[in-house]
């Protein structure tokens, strides 16, 4: 090939590396030989109990019109959100995974000689989405793996469009309360447009002091909470994201936005899993046993931790774990390398079934012992 494709790129473009997701079980089974049936994956974060009961059913009763196109404007779904968070239909934003909802963000509002602040050790896609479009990405260093927000508040800066925060915070699982979420809204500029990315919400107990960021919509229009159905609701392989915002800033990503971004299978079931509350409890249940659980084990080894409020685990070796991860993956568990967040020591290991638990630390255990 004689022209250089990658030099025609735009420039943000041409420096990005593209995101590495989870190893797939298939493959993990491929590359090794291994039979996928015996092999446990807790490398994304997905809900190890798999979709609902009344998921299931609704997605069988929408298999007959296949045919027909999406629900472009996402009404049913949208109504029962707007229900449920006590907003308008007009201020939620339909996304294919809370991933498009950040990228709409920064498509919307990003441009070279603007700038997005976000967090060391965040959520890769803050980054990604900010360089794809040509602005600059400014990376306010963590404290103790978790956002400084006075730092970030510090980082701002009259070419600042976007922050983008976390809470809890991926791939770390740290956190801040309610006041330090109230006191940097109240200090941010009303030009700014906050991101507050709740991925991981629903996994918050009563008493984890955890800000509903939906509570603050009210009083702060340049808020934008992104939530997703990947996590707690099951449906990760759908993709199923949304945002909750001014009906001003809803109507500015839907300019953006692709039509029919969320196919008609996935509003079926995002509605269904909305109204299962039961599997949500179920869910949450199982993720604190998982932690508690995760947690003893780890101890048990020697080893730390970084306290989660998500449906996963960083653990820190205290070396390079790129070998322990290699290990792991010869015995048939698949976890999360972080060392491309900046983490070279840590796994991140999302919480499974007590069974899946039960193993990865079985065959850690042994890895560790043959060192």
């Amino acid at each position: 090939m004689s022209c250089d494709f990658l030099a025609l790129a735009q420039p943000g473009v041409q420096k990005l590396s593209p995101y590495v997701p989870g190893k797939p079980v298939d493959e993990l089974a491929r590359e090794l030989n291994l039979d996928p049936a015996g092999i446990v994956k807790l490398a994304s974060n997905e809900n190890p109990l798999g979709p609902s009961s009344q998921v299931l059913s609704a997605i069988q009763g929408a298999l007959p019109e296949l045919t027909r196109y999406p629900d472009g404007n996402g009404f049913e779904l949208k109504q029962a959100l707007a229900v449920r968070y006590d907003v308008t239909a007009a201020q939620v934003t339909l996304g294919n995974g809370s991933n498009d909802i950040l990228d709409l963000v920064a498509r919307a509002y990003l441009a070279p000689g603007l700038n997005a602040v976000f967090s060391q050790f965040a959520f890769a896609v803050y980054p990604i989405a900010t360089q794809a479009v040509g602005a600059e990405g400014r990376a306010v260093p963590a404290k103790a793996y978790g956002h400084d927000l006075p730092a970030m508040l510090a980082a701002i800066d009259a070419n600042t469009r976007v922050v983008f925060l976390a809470n809890p915070n991926n791939p770390t699982g740290t956190w801040f309360d309610s006041q330090a979420l109230e006191a940097f809204l109240s200090a941010v500029p009303e030009q700014v447009l906050v991101v507050l990315d709740e991925a991981y919400i629903e996994y918050v107990e009563a008493g984890d002091n955890l800000p509903d960021g939906v509570q603050f919509l009210a009083r702060f229009p340049n808020l934008l909470v992104s939530r997703t159905f990947s996590k707690a609701y099951g449906l990760a392989a759908l993709r199923v994201g949304y945002a909750l915002s001014s009906a001003q800033i809803a109507d500015v990503l839907n300019r953006v936005r692709q039509p029919f971004n969320v196919n008609s299978l996935a509003l079926t079931a995002a509605v269904a899993a909305l109204a299962d509350t039961d599997y949500l409890e179920a869910g949450r249940a199982l993720n604190s046993a998982g932690m508690r659980q995760l947690e003893q084990g780890l101890a048990a080894l020697g080893l730390s931790w970084i306290a989660s409020k998500g449906n996963f685990i960083a653990v820190d070796f205290a070396r390079d774990a790129a070998p322990i991860n290699q290990a792991l993956l010869q015995a048939g568990v698949i976890v999360r390398p972080v060392a491309g967040y900046g983490m070279p020591t840590f796994l991140r290991v999302s919480i499974g079934t007590e069974a899946e638990n039960a193993r990865f630390l079985a065959v850690l255990g042994q890895v560790l012992a043959r060192d």
